[in-house]
């Protein structure tokens, strides 16, 4: 023991110093002696605490504590072991805080107790969580020890609760906004429910409103308990609107238990008021108690449901007496209620709390009500759907079903939608109605309700039995008065008379509140005097009908009807406009409904050209809402306020509403003629053609129906059909349709001079198609409207342009010239003419109309051209002297004088006074200019300026395109005519990116790919220049002359540079095709006839080809006997040269032997160019063959030899030749020949025709060593893969040949088949040995393949020509391959043998 205490004072010691090492020895060292010591464990526990070893230090203090639990010495080394930590420990300090109170408590140490406890929580306060901190508060609240021995020196319990609940309120707080926070980004999740979730899952589990009763239960100051009473009923309200309906129940109880609780101390709270007042399933407002409205009204005096409130118990339709002076509680209130509020304050008032509280059902239900007093329907409706959406969120809110509150709104909303806009909410009405009466079968509002909207739909008789029941019901003279008025719609006029008065009876005449009804009965008994006697003297009576109107206006000066029937009577018996305009006017203003007020009104504005008051009148009764009848009505749509709204867009050109107002009013009235025809109309000026053509049909359609003697004048709709169709380029339909309306209206200007646009432009799409006859009957059509338009319509601007406009396409269609009516267009313009009209620019373009006449007189064959040009430049002219006072017109005129002047500088520069050959181009120059002067900002103007001025000056033309540019950029014409003059300038760059851009505009316009074709040309890119002039000729019309050139030009070039593709004839036929479009525009275009000549040649067509070469020819020998050119007599040879190759195709041997021998002579010698060689040669040839077919053989040969010396023994001249001299028969001819290709042999080995001969002749001389010689070459051409398909069926016919006539020691079938095997072997794609090995073998497959490879040998793929192509067919023993061998050659004898055989 004497250890231990000397440890003990040891380690006290060694504490003292701070020394804990050695103090942590000595603890351990008494421990060690006794386990049990307490103060060695205090000591130690202290060391630890010292060294901050607080894991051991907690443990030792932890094991004094337990060995001696009622010493504070351990437990107080805890705390300030747990103080040093923060709040790390202070669940722990709360713990050992617990159990040194209790230590204190046992030894009756208040004070000490009270220090620990507010150390303690004061310590959590500051360090520990808001959960900490409650936990500590809660050690001082009733029921603790703590609180059970410090009361009267601790915190009250009212305050101590406070700040737990105001802990807890901030906890919840934190934890509903993270919560929602986190699961509002999970997928498909939606705030609201999200919100409601986390609210739910908070508020039931949460303590909050037990800590609120318990602040309540001990409070003494009655404003914190009033206050936390309201809290009380908030949490509650808010925890009932998350719960789920099954729990719904017993919280509600407890809300209204404590919202009844608040309103009977009359604490002002508003949401218990306002439950009380709104969770309550009143049928009808006056069962409310009206003490409880009244003191809300004095509690909550700012409140927007106390504002409503005011107004409506001092309103007229209030349920409630006015309170008596007894009823008040002082002078003050009593000075107060005397202050009666005017109608419109009370209304500002009402409305202005609306706006406060829109989420108050009771107000709501209120305002309602008020508005249905007031007839203001529309708001009346918006209220109650308001209302109806409340109900259902205080439904779902409460658990509670209001089934009299929403009966109540939907009676209300159902009688606010009878009038508002009726009858377009009649069907929502009815099944509000029906609703109700599902559910209370003897519910009069909505007897009443069913039977106005049967009454509006016409059915009366079924009107009549809902309104008697709901007389049954409920007595009312306005329900009788409308029972009444059901009869008479019903037809019976005296009943309906009679009922009605006996209501005007009931009335009491001085009050004010029944004036609109007594004014509404008056109306309909003079409504059933009107019908009942229909004579023009009874209703002009002023004792009759027309008294009752004038009494019911006198009863309400506002009551719309009266007004109406009353300009009924002035308009149709009274005979005065004026009186019946203004009640017209009266009637539409007090109401919106009066559609015949409207309909009259509209007329009558529409008459004088108010289009505006038209449009006003018309949009009003539209947004009535009065035009559809409901489904089911027996009552007729009003269609003519959406027609009329169209034909007001119409006017403004505002065509897509247009569009949508007749779409609307043909909705109500199908049949409508007329807003068919107003349809179409809009569809056409805003470019939907289609759709128009649909509506103008259907107009069409009912003209047939209803016929002229209901609908009259009905050429409107053709001639606009047929603007339709001229917009679609359906011209012949939409020429017929002119044509139709002109037989009915016959000077009908706009008709005539739109079927004379039309014809015109038929013909400029017919030439863009290639149709020129037809272009030219349309313009011959085209002269006899003008001709007959002119009589009596001289001074029109569309018809001298148009008249120009036809001259003009006689200038695209040259072919034709001789066909123009020279004598017609002189007509024309001599008619009532001034030739001062004519003689605009004459000091340029020199040409009036003296110049014109003299022209005229020409005897020259070809002035057809130029007199087209002039008239059209006349025709253009007189039309800028009858455009005088409109300057768009006189711009358009002047510039389409330019492209008049310049077409005749275009088709006239060649040979037209040749002193001055650019006045038509400088007098284009001057009418663009014009032009631009009265219009600058228009960009065709600019660009036209640009092309007529590249020659004359390209500064100016170079300004003009970049001016046309900047005014629209988006003109691919401009681009593209930018881009040729660069690339007439030479910048190569500049014009690249001008075409590009074009392109890329404009992908389809085909003048920019010729121009990038010709700058490709330029740089030499010539397979490059090709392949887009082609791409230009495919996307370009017909007119396009210069494309047409461009591209045969490129396609000849490539014939001639690559001859092994000069006899396909695929290839040819789009250039021969352009030549042949260009021959008709162009005719006197010789160069390019003489290529199309060329070409007919090479596709076979030799019959024209010598047609335009004979042509040709005549032309050239008249030009060299004027100018004597020696270069027109080259061409002239040229000509004659390629004549007689053309007729020899043709089998004209005698004439080409002629023009042959003309070729030869006239051939000049000193010309060294290559043509005069190939030309002499062609010519030789020619002249060789000619004489051979004639039996010439003499002549033949030298003919030949001639060809041999032009040609410097060209093998194929060889070949000829040899062929010559074998015909001729002679032994030694036939030597020469065989010695000539042996020679050629020699020099041109690899010349397959020359051995193809040499191995013909050799078999047919049956020559065998020759035979010998040439087998082995002739079978190395079999793996050559430039032979055509004639040299290769030469070949395999020569190889079968030999091999049958010399087949050596394998026999003759051996040899055929083994010629055949190794033809398939060498040549498997081609069809010539599988048709070899068919016609050995019974083998069905040689046939077979000998087939697909012909196909795939035709053309296009391959150039296998319809002769060989039969003969395969026709070696397959298949019938049906027979009749193909005759589809495809009937002229060969080889399809039809076949076929033979096998039938």
């Amino acid at each position: 023991m004497s250890t231990v205490k000397s440890a003990l004072r040891a380690a006290k010691g060694a504490l003292d110093a701070h020394q804990y090492e050695r103090a942590i020895e000595n603890a351990n060292k008494a421990l060690k002696e006794d386990p049990k010591n307490y103060h060695a464990n205090v000591f130690l526990g202290l060391a630890f605490e010292k060294q901050n070893r607080n894991e051991d230090s907690e443990k030792s203090y932890r094991a004094a504590a337990l060995l001696k639990g009622s010493d504070p010495l351990a437990w107080q080394g805890l705390i300030s072991l747990y103080e040093q930590q923060g709040g790390r420990k202070l669940d722990e300090y709360h713990d050992a805080t617990s159990h040194l109170a209790s230590v204190f408590m046992a030894v009756d140490d208040k004070t000490r107790c009270q220090t620990v406890v507010d150390r303690y929580t004061d310590f959590a306060r500051k360090c520990g969580t808001r959960a900490q901190y409650r936990h500590s508060l809660e050690m001082l609240l009733p029921g603790s020890e703590v609180y059970d021995y410090l009361e009267g020196r601790i915190l009250h319990p009212a305050y101590t609760y406070t700040k737990i609940a105001e802990l807890l309120e901030q906890d919840e707080k934190e934890k509903i906004n993270y919560e929602i926070g986190q699961r509002r980004t999970r997928l498909g999740a939606k705030i609201d429910q999200v919100t409601a979730d986390v609210k739910k899952e908070v508020l039931q589990a949460s303590d909050l409103e037990t800590i609120y009763q318990c602040i309540v239960d001990w409070t003494e100051d009655d404003a914190t308990r009033r206050l936390y009473e309201e809290k009380i009923l908030q949490r509650a309200y808010d925890t009932l609107v998350v719960l789920p309906s099954a729990l719904k129940t017993k919280k509600r109880d407890q809300v209204l238990r404590l919202a009844q609780g608040l309103v009977i101390l009359k604490h002002p709270f508003a949401l218990a008021w306002r439950l009380n007042l709104e969770w309550k399933d009143f049928d009808r407002i006056e069962d409310l108690d009206a003490g409880l409205l009244r003191e809300y009204v004095e509690i909550f005096p700012e409140d927007g449901v106390a504002k409503v409130l005011r107004g409506y118990l001092d309103s007229e339709i209030s349920a409630f007496p006015a309170p008596t002076p007894e009823d008040d509680d002082d002078d003050d209130a009593r000075g107060k209620k005397s202050v009666t509020m005017t109608a419109e304050d009370r209304l500002i008032l009402m409305t202005d709390g609306i706006e406060d509280s829109p989420a108050s059902i009771l107000a709501l239900r209120i305002m309602t009500e008020y508005y249905l007093y007031l007839e203001e329907y529309e708001a009346a409706v918006d209220t109650a759907r308001k209302a109806q959406r409340e109900l259902a969120i205080s439904s779902r809110a409460s658990g509670l079903s209001f089934t009299n509150m929403f009966d109540a709104v939907s009676i209300s909303l159902g009688t606010a939608m009878i009038h508002y806009q009726a009858p377009r909410h009649h069907p929502e009405a009815t099944s509000l109605f029906e609703g109700i009466l599902a559910r209370r079968e003897t519910n009069s509002a909505a007897l009443i309700g069913i039977g106005l909207i049967l009454e509006e739909r016409g059915e009366s008789e079924a009107a009549i039995s809902f309104l008697e029941r709901a007389l049954q019901q409920a007595p009312s003279t306005r329900v009788k008065a409308e029972a009444a008025w059901c009869k008479a719609l019903s037809g019976d006029y005296e009943t309906g008379i009679s009922e009605l008065e006996q209501c005007l009876s009931q009335l009491e005449p001085a009050d004010p509140g029944t004036k609109t009804l007594k004014a509404q009965i008056l109306y309909r008994i003079g409504m059933c005097l009107w019908n009942l006697d229909t004579s023009k003297s009874s209703r002009k009576a002023r004792n009759k009908a027309y008294a009752r109107f004038i009494s019911s206006l006198q009863a309400d000066m506002n009551y719309a009807p009266a007004y109406t029937i009353l300009g009924i009577y002035y308009t149709d018996y009274a005979r005065d406009k004026a009186r019946a305009r203004k009640c017209f006017q009266k009637a539409f203003e007090l109401s919106s409904s009066e559609v015949v007020a409207a309909e009259r009104l509209a007329q009558s504005f529409a008459k004088s050209s108010e289009w505006d008051l038209v449009e006003v009148v018309a949009q009003r009764v539209v947004e009535s809402g009065r035009l559809r009848p409901p489904p089911g009505s027996k009552k007729q749509g009003i269609s003519w306020p959406f027609a009329a709204l169209g034909v007001v867009q119409l006017n403004t050109q505002n065509y897509s509403k247009s569009a949508v107002s007749f779409q609307s009013a043909l909705r109500i009235s199908p049949k409508d003629y007329y807003s068919w025809v107003g349809l179409g109309e809009s569809y056409h000026n805003s470019g939907r053609y289609i759709a128009a053509t649909r509506a103008f049909e259907q107009a069409q359609t009912l003209e047939a129906e209803l016929g002229p003697e209901v609908l009259g004048d009905t050429w409107f709709s053709k001639y606009m059909l047929a603007n339709v169709e001229r917009e679609l380029g359906e011209f012949g339909a939409a020429i017929a349709g002119y044509k139709e309306v002109l037989a009915l209206r016959t000077r009908e200007y706009g008709v005539s001079i739109a079927s004379l646009q039309t014809l015109i432009e038929a013909a400029w799409q017919d030439i863009e198609l290639g149709f020129f006859g037809r272009a030219i009957d349309n313009i011959q059509e085209a002269l006899k409207t003008a001709e007959d338009l002119v009589t009596w319509r001289k001074d029109a601007f569309n018809l001298w342009k148009s008249i120009g406009d036809l001259c003009s396409v006689y200038t695209y269609v040259q072919s034709y010239v001789a066909q123009f009516p020279f004598q017609s267009l002189v007509g024309l313009l001599k008619h009532d003419f001034d030739a001062e009209a004519y003689s605009l620019l004459a000091d340029v373009d020199h040409l009036d109309w003296a110049a014109f006449v003299s022209s005229a007189a020409s005897d020259k064959p070809d002035a057809s051209l130029g007199l087209c040009c002039h008239a059209a430049i006349l025709a253009q002219k007189r039309a800028i002297s009858c455009c005088v006072n409109d300057a768009h017109a006189r711009a358009v005129a002047w510039y389409n004088l330019g492209w008049t002047e310049h077409r005749a500088h275009v088709c006239l520069i060649a040979d037209e006074n040749r002193d001055n050959p650019m006045r038509y181009l400088k007098g284009s120059v001057q009418c663009f200019k014009r032009a631009i002067e009265l219009e600058s900002g228009n960009s065709e103007f600019w660009n036209s300026l640009g092309i007529v001025t590249s020659q004359l000056n390209p500064k100016v033309a170079q300004h003009a395109f970049v001016r046309s540019l900047f005014i629209n950029d988006k003109n691919a014409r401009t681009w593209t005519n930018l881009g040729v003059f660069y690339l007439v300038e030479g910048d190569s760059q500049l014009a690249s990116d001008g075409f590009t851009r074009a392109q890329s505009i404009d992908p389809e316009h085909a003048q920019a790919w010729l121009g990038q074709g010709l700058l490709a040309a330029r740089l030499g890119e010539s397979s490059e220049a090709r392949t887009l002039f082609a791409h230009a000729f495919e996307i370009a019309s017909a007119s396009a002359t210069q494309i047409q050139r461009s591209y045969a030009c490129s396609v000849l070039d490539h014939l001639l540079s690559t001859p092994s593709i000069s006899s396909s004839t695929t290839d040819l036929l789009q250039p021969v095709l352009a030549l042949r479009q260009l021959s008709k525009q162009s005719s006197t275009d010789l160069p390019f006839e003489h290529i199309n000549a060329l070409l007919q040649e090479r596709i076979g067509n030799h019959a024209e080809a010598s047609e335009k070469l004979s042509t040709i020819c005549s032309t050239l020998e008249a030009e060299y006997e004027t100018s004597e050119s020696v270069e027109t007599l080259a061409r002239f040879a040229n000509a004659k040269a390629d004549l007689s190759r053309s007729l020899l195709a043709e089998g004209k041997f005698e004439s080409a032997a002629e023009n042959a021998e003309t070729a030869l002579d006239l051939s000049v010698d000193d010309d060294p160019s290559s043509m005069r060689k190939k030309h002499r040669l062609s010519a030789h040839i020619s002249a060789g063959l000619s004489n051979h077919r004639l039996g010439s053989f003499d002549r033949s040969t030298e003919a030949f030899k001639g060809a041999l010396e032009e040609s410097q023994e060209n093998p194929d001249i060889v070949c000829l030749l040899s062929q010559v001299l074998w015909a001729k028969g002679g032994e030694n001819e036939r030597e020469v020949a065989s010695q000539q290709l042996f020679n050629c042999i020699e020099k041109h080995p690899s010349h397959a025709r020359t051995m193809l001969l040499l191995g013909t002749i050799s078999v047919l001389h049956d020559d065998q060593d020759t035979i010998q010689a040439v087998s082995d070459d002739l079978r190395g051409l079999r793996t050559r893969d430039d032979l055509t398909p004639q040299q290769q069926k030469q070949l395999a016919q020569l190889l079968s040949a030999i091999a049958i006539l010399y087949p050596g020691e394998t026999g003759q079938a051996m040899a055929r088949t083994s010629e055949a095997t190794t033809a398939v072997m060498l040549g498997p794609s081609h069809p010539y040995g599988w048709s070899q090995l068919s016609g050995i073998t019974d083998v069905p497959c040689p046939p077979e393949m000998a087939i697909l490879t012909a196909i795939r040998e035709a053309p296009p793929r391959g150039a296998l020509n319809a002769e060989d192509l039969s003969e395969v067919y026709a070696q397959s023993p298949r019938g049906e391959d027979g009749q193909r061998s005759i589809m495809f050659a009937p002229w060969k004898s080889s399809g039809w043998h076949a076929l033979s055989q096998l039938s």
